[in-house]
């Protein structure tokens, strides 16, 4: 802008001064040069730095987390004592992204319209929550929690995370049953209009926890161990890699 106005000047001047040589009265002076209005300054983010700790707010056995881009909130999956155990008394939570707990049982397993035993991975489809329920993925509204559905997982007994590709919803099943001895149920299954079936069932996947859809791959990390697998669409490992700590659990791709 500086330079549009230092044209202007000197376009003012060189009128001037071809009128001076002529001997005649200089027209009138051009309107001023309008100048764009200059942006606001951004205003400096002053939140710390670093992880914000929730705690002491009424959580039982919190199990996965995940951000609803569309209402800027977190939802937090409580499981609600025994991971296996199917006695309806799972629930999530809403928490702004400044940490304050919003409703502490937005989805509640002791509502009489609602079951919800367990509950690990969620994954958002549209308006609709998907929620990983040791057998069953059930579906509820994304905006008043209402109950929209299930699917059972044919032989599934730890289901325990989500991840959506397109129009297609995928969860892990870590193979466990009680006293997290493995079962045998080792697989990733593919949820697609209300129908399930199995991409793989592998004991090589050696418990599939957290899952991630990337690039039409579904990464994924095991329960309890330190590899991150790849998987294709038609149910094959391409490759797999040791990562330097164990107990891998959920996993998030950012824009990087």
């Amino acid at each position: 802008m500086f330079i549009n106005q230092t044209r202007n000047v000197f376009l003012v001047l060189g009128l001037l001064g071809c009128s001076a040589c002529k001997q005649e009265s200089p027209p009138p002076a051009p309107p001023p040069p309008v100048v764009a209005p200059t942006p606001d300054a951004e205003v400096p983010d002053t939140r710390p730095l670093g992880p914000i700790r929730i705690g002491d707010v009424g959580f039982d056995t919190p199990e996965s987390a995940l951000h609803d881009g569309a209402a800027d909130v977190y939802l937090v999956s409580n499981i609600g004592g025994d991971p296996l155990a199917k006695d309806d008394n799972g629930f999530i939570s809403i928490l702004s992204t400044d940490g304050v707990v919003k409703q502490l049982k937005f989805i509640d397993g002791a509502a009489k319209d609602v079951t919800l035993n367990a509950p690990k991975g969620l994954g958002i489809a549209g308006d609709t929550l998907y929620v990983a329920d040791i057998d069953t993925v059930r579906m509820f509204d994304r905006t008043t929690g209402k109950p929209k559905g299930e699917v059972k997982i044919k032989g599934a007994t730890f289901l325990n995370d989500i991840a959506i590709m397109e129009d297609t919803v995928f969860v892990s099943d870590s193979g466990l049953k009680a006293g997290f001895k493995p079962s045998g149920a080792d697989a990733i299954h593919a949820i697609k209009d209300g129908k399930a079936k199995v991409v793989i069932k592998n004991k090589s996947l050696a418990g599939p926890n957290g899952l991630v859809s990337h690039s039409d791959m579904l990464w994924v990390v095991n329960f309890g161990g330190k590899t991150l697998q790849m998987v294709g669409m038609d149910g094959k490992l391409s490759s797999a890699v040791e990562l330097p700590e164990g107990q891998l659990d959920g996993a998030v791709m950012l824009r990087d």
